[in-house]
């Protein structure tokens, strides 16, 4: 019996219409029990990380966002990519994060006071994206989230887990800041494709990135779009490992 064939949104732009499930039973894994009991220790490093006026990074896609630069980030990894400077501010978080079996990325992300999230595909099924809610200035219907039209609202210190693949949206209609914990998990039956998973993704963004810088990309042949992907996912095979040696070795 063949793999079952992962949903990429840069192969089929259509939009996803597979059959995972809008949100994923927290019950059915253990780590997320020991996140949640940790959850203060995370605000504390979240907190740590705001009174030192670290510089958050605005999310790349313009489009997706009802405000300029209201979705912002603290990397700690990201699809494989280490960022070992963040890791290294925030060491309790980091080493919770370690714990979880095919963890990919995960950041701390702002959403601004009165500001959305735009419905958007995400860039595959492979993974199960995870929110641990921080700081949460309200619930529905004036602060949520929604996956394929059934709405939840984030809760302080309990993770939320979904199908990143599936239209979701979110929005902040309150007039204070929302903070959460975002990682992604790569699901149980494609662990073993968790590299290949990876760089197909770095690939994609990448190429959406150098898309927004250079419109006439996305005008270009799906030949040649097909093409450059698949240079870039050799790239991301090759760089990602590089990379990463390089900052451990620097990064101290």
């Amino acid at each position: 019996m063949g793999k079952t064939k992962l949903f990429y949104s840069f192969i089929t732009r259509t939009g996803y219409k597979g059959n995972a499930p809008k949100y994923f039973n927290n019950g059915d894994f253990e780590w997320v029990k020991t996140i949640e009991n940790q959850s203060e220790e995370i605000k504390k490093e979240l907190l740590d990380f705001l009174t030192k006026d670290k510089e958050l990074w605005p999310y790349f896609d313009k489009n997706i966002v009802s405000k300029k630069n209201s979705w912002k980030t603290i990397p700690f990894a990201a699809w494989n990519v280490k960022f070992r400077k963040n890791q290294k501010e925030a060491p309790k978080t980091t080493k919770l994060l370690r714990s979880i079996p095919n963890l990919v990325s995960a950041s701390f992300n702002l959403l601004d006071a009165d500001s959305d999230i735009l419905p958007h595909f995400g860039d595959t099924d492979g993974i199960m994206r995870c929110h641990l809610g921080l700081i949460i200035p309200g619930s529905l219907p004036e602060v949520g989230f929604e996956v394929n039209g059934e709405k939840k609202s984030w809760k302080e210190g309990a993770v939320l887990i979904f199908c990143d693949a599936h239209q979701h949206r979110a929005w902040n209609h309150s007039k204070k800041e929302r903070y959460i914990l975002l990682f992604d998990v790569i699901r149980p039956e494609f662990a073993s494709q968790k590299n290949t998973i990876c760089a197909k993704v770095l690939a994609s963004l990448f190429l959406q990135s150098l898309g927004a810088k250079i419109p006439a990309l996305h005008k270009s042949p799906k030949l040649f779009q097909m093409t450059l992907y698949q240079f870039a996912i050799v790239g991301a095979r090759i760089s990602v490992p590089v990379r990463n040696l390089v900052s451990s070795i620097f990064v101290r």
